[in-house]
């Protein structure tokens, strides 16, 4: 193995155990700059997939909101992780938490992703990457996966990067549950 390989091989390894670690400080976050915890969440408009036409952050005031960026429709891992938060939905409507996921998919691909996965929760089609943009969750022409809690006055609890599809929704329950929700 030459060296240019090996090196190559060992910084594979190392954003490989990064990634498992979920350790990625917010000074670094791919993205952009994150919004303050314990500030007012960055308030947005976007249209939906539901029958509601547009979905205002603001609509859920009085209520925990997970909201959950992601890159795509219909990719092995957004499919997964919306797939789990299906699973978990029972769980998030017993404490009162409304799920919102939020790609640069149109409104279109969501109805189709929700059709074909099941999904009933809301999925918000961020286009133009604006909402992502506030919210330091957007590479190139796609949202990142990061998640959000919100609680019921509109304030940034939690911030989730480095999100791991297969675990995230117990990740974020347990996470509720030390919020005491």
């Amino acid at each position: 193995m030459n060296r240019r390989t090996f090196t190559r091989a060992l910084l594979v390894i190392c954003l490989i155990l990064l990634s498992f670690s979920n350790f990625i400080p917010s000074a670094l976050a791919l993205g952009g700059k994150q919004p303050p915890i314990g500030e007012l969440a960055p308030d947005f408009v976007l249209p939906t997939n539901t029958g509601e036409g547009e979905i205002a952050l603001s609509d859920y005031r009085g209520q925990w909101v997970v909201v959950y960026f992601y890159p795509k429709d219909f990719t092995p891992g957004c499919t997964l992780e919306a797939r789990r938060f299906q699973q978990d939905l029972p769980k998030y409507i017993a404490k009162n938490v409304q799920i919102l996921g939020i790609s640069a998919d149109d409104v279109d691909s969501h109805a189709e992703f929700c059709d074909s996965e099941g999904l009933k929760f809301p999925l918000l089609a961020d286009v133009d990457g604006k909402v992502s943009k506030a919210y330091g969750s957007w590479l190139g022409n796609m949202s990142l996966r990061h998640t959000y809690i919100i609680d019921p006055q509109g304030t940034l609890q939690e911030i989730f990067l480095g999100v791991r599809p297969i675990l995230h929704s117990q990740e974020v329950l347990a996470r509720l549950d030390e919020l005491g929700v």
